[in-house]
């Protein structure tokens, strides 16, 4: 396969994985589709998973990767970056999208560990805001009983596992093509790419 149309092949994945990191790291902020969470969010009352806050989604495997996604894209088009230089450069923009993929891949991992805030009881226990899962190293993935534990806001639990699952998918994806962009890069930097040069 060519160098250009190897680009191609990782930019355009990247161009949909990286709104879907945005779109699932904002709805994070609205457990339960509610903004009345977000709201109340302020003053030392955490109502919002801590994790979310980190942003990974939107920053790491979003924006982080974006920006390299479009120079990626363009050493694949004819008489632009699609050159030795352009090869080279699209090593470092891979790169960067590495480090966003890695941070959004750390954020997302840690927010499935320790489990969404929620106000919840587990019966013998008044109600409180917190995060009843966190210190179980994920433990309450394998057990639905114990996501009954979280009363508020409705069915957060899964809404969190749902989210934070696809933000980790995503994340190793884009780890994986940046990966593999930063080796075509430099295959294109050291042997040449497909087109005149």
């Amino acid at each position: 396969m060519c160098t250009g149309s190897c680009s191609k092949f990782v930019a355009i994945p990247l161009y949909v994985l990286a709104p879907v990191s945005i779109i699932c790291n904002i709805m994070l902020f609205f457990p339960g589709f509610e903004t009345k969470y977000a709201a109340e969010d302020r003053d030392g009352l955490l109502r919002i998973t801590e994790e979310v806050k980190y942003m990974g989604g939107l920053i790491g495997g979003g924006i982080m990767v974006l920006i390299p996604a479009f120079h990626i894209h363009l050493t694949s088009a004819k008489n632009c970056c699609a050159n030795r230089c352009g090869m080279f450069l699209s090593i470092g923009f891979a790169a960067v999208g590495v480090l966003g993929a890695v941070y959004s891949l750390s954020a997302a991992g840690l927010g499935l560990s320790n489990g969404p805030t929620c106000l919840w009881s587990n019966g013998g226990t008044p109600l409180e805001w917190g995060t009843p899962f966190a210190g179980g190293n994920g433990s309450y993935l394998a057990n639905k009983d114990m996501w009954n534990w979280c009363k508020e806001p409705e069915n957060v639990v899964e809404f969190n596992v749902g989210l934070f699952s696809t933000l980790l998918v995503a994340a190793c994806v884009e780890l994986v093509l940046c990966l593999i962009q930063m080796v075509n890069g430099l295959f294109g930097c050291i042997c040449g790419t497909c087109g005149k040069e």
